[in-house]
């Protein structure tokens, strides 16, 4: 198995293999990386993140990088269609649900093959911000999050549990919004701390938690940004919800019981995004 990295950054994608090479003494393991500015190297992958975009800066929204980010996202999804047909398209450019339903107009892939990372990365900041509050181990968490990366994500306690036990069962209402509501934040909150740039550690970890998943063909339910066609009631649409995740990309889309405040909820981000996606294609 082999990573390739490209960058259009002149000289980047070429040191930080060599980088990442001589790491591979002091961890003992073996991998193969190699770098390049050309796109071509992409060739009959199996899989391709895309990362490239315009980053946040303090007191943007993800939103405010549409635009900008959909000319990128449009052309590269063009090469991937090109020269790796067969391969499982992740997307981690914010505003990543609108970004994920352009990747998978703009590959022509099937649906279950343009996978969004952001509710793998929403979830697990929920589950932190969990543990945190009760002391409790992230490995006997759960977290869930639905809706989209950004302002109208959906963290859910009802199906968030801890070692099998819904967290309402552990915190006040109180606590619970207060939980869900940092969890929103989180990413601008980062974003204004550094002052440039964004989270770097947290999505890099999720998006290994997807190619593994993937590679390994584990079948694991994580939440995705995926294209929804009538399931939760909604069509047209990429948004996040829980998936099994297995060598075929999107091998099954979970439909949670959603009560009628959830559903609402859900289907409001749902339009917006969409009303947004028309923006998009009229602007191409």
């Amino acid at each position: 198995e082999e990573v390739a990295l490209i960058d259009v950054a002149k000289g980047l994608a070429q040191g930080k293999p060599l980088d990442m090479e001589d790491a591979s003494s002091p961890l003992k393991r073996f991998y193969k990386i190699k770098g390049s500015e050309d796109i071509k190297e992409i060739k009959d992958s199996d899989l391709v993140i895309n990362t490239a975009g315009l980053p946040r800066k303090p007191g943007m929204t993800r939103e405010e990088l549409r635009d900008k980010n959909a000319g990128i996202i449009k052309e590269i999804a063009g090469q991937v269609k090109k020269l790796a047909t067969d391969a499982i398209f992740i997307i981690v450019t914010n505003p990543l649900d609108l970004m994920c339903r352009l990747a998978l107009d703009a590959t022509g892939f099937k649906p279950n093959k343009v996978i969004g990372m952001g509710p793998t990365l929403d979830s697990a900041r929920f589950a932190n911000l969990v543990s945190k509050e009760l002391n409790v181990p992230h490995a006997d968490i759960e977290a869930c999050v639905i809706g989209s990366h950004g302002e109208g994500m959906l963290p859910l306690p009802r199906f968030t549990k801890i070692k099998g036990v819904a967290l309402e069962e552990f915190l006040s209402k109180e606590k619970i919004q207060e939980l869900t509501r940092k969890t929103v934040l989180r990413g601008a909150e980062i974003v204004n701390l550094l002052g440039s740039g964004s989270a770097y550690f947290a999505p890099s970890a999720a998006i290994a938690e997807l190619v593994r998943a993937v590679a390994k063909d584990e079948k694991r339910i994580l939440g995705v940004c995926a294209y929804l066609n009538k399931e939760y009631g909604l069509k047209d649409v990429s948004i996040g919800i829980p998936c099994r995740i297995g060598k075929e990309g999107i091998e099954q889309i979970i439909e949670l019981e959603l009560n009628q405040e959830e559903k609402a909820a859900l289907s409001k981000t749902a339009s917006s995004l969409k009303e947004q996606y028309q923006g998009i294609k009229n602007s191409f």
